[in-house]
């Protein structure tokens, strides 16, 4: 376990201090990227809303996430503490097994843990409490500061804290032609950003939700040639997920 350790933590410190040289070391011409897909409406990409009040009706579990579970209607109240969703999106509780949270709401969590947990017990209700939101992990790269993988809290999970976690824009890069990067189901989705018109202008339309594994590329010019400038950053970070299985 140390040496696995000791590899994943020497991997994520290569490329936070060298994906700069690593990307430049790339053959940029065989670099191929397949399915590419602009996408300029909300389907992919979601405006990030300032709603805290209303983030645990909507939020969705995702993995390394911690819930409480308690059972209501006992004199001292039975419960589950701490549990966490595994990197297979799976919890495992006594008596249901394994079951897949990851994707689901919190109520939805309840409902499907009392059905299943209603096999074995008479549980007049049963609760379902956030206890702790899991890192996620947002790649941004070309002309930041501070390039690299950066390990993001729930609540800065938009396109512009990602970039001031990296250091903000460098001296060449164009805030205005910002590229946002996600990967569904073998295809990769992309937006261009005017980070810019965000910051100077209050336009929250610029601002983009982001999910974990997210790539977020600033630009040196406003000309993006998909294949040369991003493609090489995408291999690499495939592989890096790879390797940590992340």
């Amino acid at each position: 376990m140390k040496k696995i350790a000791a590899l994943t933590a020497g991997i994520l410190l290569g490329i936070n201090l060298g994906c700069i040289v690593l990307a430049d070391a790339m053959p940029r011409a065989s670099a191929k990227v397949e399915n590419a897909v602009e996408s300029l409406d909300e389907s992919i990409f979601k405006v990030a809303r300032m709603r805290p009040e209303r983030m645990l009706e909507e939020y969705r579990l995702m993995k390394y996430d911690t819930i409480n579970i308690m059972a209501i209607g006992f004199p001292n109240g039975i419960g589950v503490n701490d549990v966490t969703v595994g990197v297979d999106g799976m919890v495992r509780l006594p008596y249901t097994g394994n079951l897949k949270l990851v994707g689901l709401t919190l109520d939805e969590a309840r409902d499907l843990i009392h059905e299943k947990l209603s096999r074995y017990f008479k549980l007049p209700e049963l609760n379902v409490y956030m206890k702790s939101y899991g890192p996620r992990k947002v790649y941004v790269m070309g002309n930041v500061n501070a390039p690299g993988i950066k390990e993001m809290g729930v609540d800065n999970m938009n396109v512009y804290a990602a970039v001031s976690a990296a250091g903000g824009v460098d001296r060449k890069g164009r805030s205005k032609h910002v590229q946002l990067i996600r990967q569904i189901d073998g295809v990769l989705y992309y937006r261009e950003i005017n980070l810019d018109a965000f910051v100077k202008k209050h336009d929250m339309s610029q601002n983009i939700a982001l999910e974990d594994g997210d790539i977020v590329y600033v630009p040196d010019s406003g000309k993006i040639i998909f294949s040369e400038d991003i493609a090489p950053y995408i291999n690499l970070y495939a592989t890096y997920r790879t390797i940590v299985r992340d």
